[in-house]
């Protein structure tokens, strides 16, 4: 077994910042942080990054207990960033008692992180509707189980019931999860973070203003 000194010497010759890094220059960053961040998107896409669309969503309950997990976006304008979920999960359950979230988005080949934080609102039903319908037929069927977090006796159980559901979906292809919410994060501050191998890294805020948005840069 790998004792505890083993991993700490394995962890420190983990190699960061790997291969070329791209610049990044504050100075010729767009008005808003939505441009940008669909800039940065797209180019990690072309970068060859898998899954660039994967994001930390963190969340806290009524007690401000933090939980954090990686979900995929759905979409992003200039009324926030898009993501959903089922109202009877932990993190339903959490927004809930506290609207308000965090976001995180890295995408390590190009030592790139982009940072949301806000309150959180749902949107319309009819919106939510339709996020939950352009899933696929396996995702709407686990959801419609709604049990999500709880307790599992083991996988036949869980692959006999999906099983059960998905013939449900088939047959009723309009079915509609009643607590699928798509949210949206609406931005207080939206951070820009581009890694450098001396450390030199650059970071960019946007927060709201009267006119818009302000950005200033922050020490790494």
């Amino acid at each position: 077994m790998t004792g505890a000194a083993d991993l700490r010497r394995t962890l420190r010759g983990i190699e960061v910042f790997a291969g070329e890094l791209p610049g990044f220059d504050p100075s010729k960053a767009p008005d808003t942080p939505v441009e940008l961040f669909t800039e940065w998107l797209l180019e990690a896409l072309s970068a060859g990054v898998r899954e660039p669309h994967a994001m930390t969503l963190a969340t806290a309950d009524a007690n401000g207990d933090p939980a954090a997990r990686v979900l995929i976006l759905k979409d992003v304008s200039p009324e926030g960033w898009q993501f959903a979920s089922d109202t009877g999960s932990p993190k339903g359950r959490d927004l809930a008692a506290r609207p308000y979230a965090a976001l995180t988005f890295y995408w390590a080949p190009l030592a790139r992180q982009v940072r949301v934080r806000g309150p959180v609102v749902r949107q319309s039903p009819e919106l939510c509707a339709a996020d939950f319908l352009a899933r696929g037929a396996g995702a709407r069927a686990e959801t419609l189980l709604g049990r999500q977090s709880q307790p599992l006796a083991d996988l036949a159980e869980r692959d006999a019931q999906v099983e059960a559901s998905l013939t449900r979906v088939e047959s009723e292809p309009d079915l509609v999860a009643p607590g699928w919410t798509l949210y949206s994060v609406r931005p207080e501050s939206v951070e820009f973070w581009q890694g450098d191998k001396e450390r030199r890294h650059t970071r960019l805020i946007y927060v709201p203003s009267r006119d818009g948005w302000t950005k200033h840069m922050l020490w790494p």
